[in-house]
């Protein structure tokens, strides 16, 4: 079980360098993420856009094409107007005329209507492409900054990463979880060590018979108060993350 102490405070050292790198990095790294997320829902918004657009121009040419084909009928009506016997056909033709005339006013409208929602999506789309535009050159100008930053951190990350990744190995999957979840929920400070009789982590004290438990390093023991992994001191000295 000592080692596994050993382990898990030397895991929150490397991990503690880890979080130094990033924060060195600044608000790039998620500034780039929120630059990239936009880039992303704005393509996504263009897309729909332009599907939109091609949805109005197919039905605005159909409208089209069906006052072309109206207004081919209305033309032989009104000549066949002229050559009915009866006046039974006449009225029959006139109420085709009528009603082909009704058909060519309604498509008609409809054609203006497509063509009037069609500008609209057309300067919607511009704005989109418009912002689309200056997101992605802030993005690049901020990917480049940040490729910048990481050459002089790249190094001590790789480093780090790799030395993480030999600790864990060795550190069982029950201890790295409830190593995880503390980290999670109490950020650097996961391992604390037992300063003036009190938890390093939050200060609370920790009765002499724990003390004397803890630094036998048999079992795990957590902070009654804040729930952190609690070490010895003397454990935490033999310790060393360069």
């Amino acid at each position: 079980m000592e080692e596994t102490l050993k382990l898990l405070y030397q895991l929150q050292k490397i991990d503690n360098k880890l979080d130094d790198v990033n924060e060195s990095k600044g608000d790039l790294p998620n500034i780039v993420a929120s630059l990239e997320e936009q880039f992303s829902s704005l393509n996504n918004q263009i897309g729909a856009k332009r599907e939109y657009i091609d949805s109005f121009v197919a039905s605005r040419n159909k409208a089209d094409d069906d006052v072309q084909n109206f207004e081919e009928k209305l033309k032989r009506y009104k000549d066949q107007q002229y050559k009915v016997r009866s006046n039974k056909e006449y009225d029959a033709i006139t109420k085709e005329i009528e009603t082909t005339q009704d058909s060519i006013k309604t498509l008609t409208k409809q054609f203006e209507d497509f063509e009037n929602q069609m500008s609209v999506a057309k300067n919607e789309l511009t704005e989109l492409e418009a912002k689309q535009k200056e997101i992605e050159e802030a993005l690049t100008e901020k990917k480049s900054e940040l490729v910048e930053v990481s050459k002089a951190t790249d190094d001590e990350e790789e480093k780090y990463t790799k030395e993480r990744k030999k600790v864990t190995a060795h550190i069982s999957a029950q201890y790295l979880s409830k190593y995880t979840m503390i980290r999670e929920h109490r950020g650097r400070v996961t391992v604390a060590i037992i300063r003036k009789n009190s938890c390093s982590g939050c200060g609370n004290r920790i009765p002499p018979q724990h003390i004397m438990e803890i630094r036998k390093n048999e079992k795990l023991y957590l902070c009654q108060h804040c729930g952190r992994i609690i070490v010895s001191d003397e454990l935490a000295q033999q310790v060393v993350v360069e």
